[in-house]
């Protein structure tokens, strides 16, 4: 496995090639092809979400992900009995516990642990007991943070999409406050034993600056990197994310 050691860490999210090609119905373009490919260009890790109603990654896609990946698998899911069942027979690396809504077009915010903490916890338990590395994913907020520490979380995911929308509407006060706010989030998730990744909506205009987080130490994308494969290649696109990454920690 890769030694992630000195070197913020890049997980591909691959749900948006299941997309294309579920458009179509047809058996391409295959995820597990481009998780290879996303292998050779760089990349850390493979993140996949499978949701409940499978509009994108379905079933056979986790089968064959764990069947022969070589890198980690960061594997997306709410907090249901029928995911967790799957989790279970999996074991994969690592395991991220999501809000979902069938509605939406892709997670608008962060898991509301604080609301949830009693369900949560028992949830977390057997998935950490199996060996699996939990993350709950959540927005840059202070009683989030201190309540994923308090019942058992290994790490947390910050949403960095609000920071990303504000700086694409050129609201650059707001933006900037947001980027402070993920900063001291992760900052002081770091200082309660938490290991930090952030993502969501990260593009090569917005990432240098999450990317220089000291403490931080992985970045997801995925929607981005998967559309900018269609003008440039999914392993220069790639490529060219974690350039920027190790540009902004150099």
């Amino acid at each position: 496995m890769t030694d992630f050691a000195g070197r913020l860490r890049l997980g591909v999210n691959i749900d948006h090639v299941a997309t294309v090609r579920n458009a179509r119905g047809s058996a391409y373009p295959d995820p597990l092809r481009a998780a290879q490919i996303t292998e050779d260009a760089g990349a850390d890790g493979i993140t996949a979400h499978l949701r409940e109603d499978r509009r994108h990654v379905s079933d056979a896609d986790i089968d064959g992900l764990m069947g022969k990946l070589t890198l980690p698998l960061n594997f997306e899911m709410a907090a249901t009995d029928e995911m967790q069942a799957i989790a279970l027979r999996h074991k994969p690396h690592a395991v991220c516990i999501v809000p979902e809504k069938r509605e939406e077009r892709t997670t608008e915010g962060g898991l509301d642990v604080t609301r949830d903490e009693n369900r949560i916890a028992h949830f977390i338990a057997p998935l950490r007991d199996a060996g699996c590395r939990v993350s709950l994913f959540i927005g840059a907020d202070r009683a989030q943070v201190a309540a994923s520490a308090r019942i058992g979380a290994q790490v947390v995911e910050l949403h960095t999409g609000h920071y990303c929308d504000l700086h694409h509407e050129d609201r650059w006060a707001e933006r900037d406050d947001e980027l402070t706010r993920l900063r001291d989030m992760t900052a002081y998730a770091h200082s309660l034993g938490l290991e930090v990744h952030a993502g969501h909506g990260l593009t090569y205009d917005t990432v240098k600056p999450i990317a220089a987080f000291p403490e931080l130490v992985e970045l997801n994308i995925g929607h981005f990197l998967i559309g900018e494969a269609i003008f440039r290649g999914l392993g220069p696109s790639i490529a060219e994310m974690r350039r920027l990454m190790d540009e902004a920690r150099a």
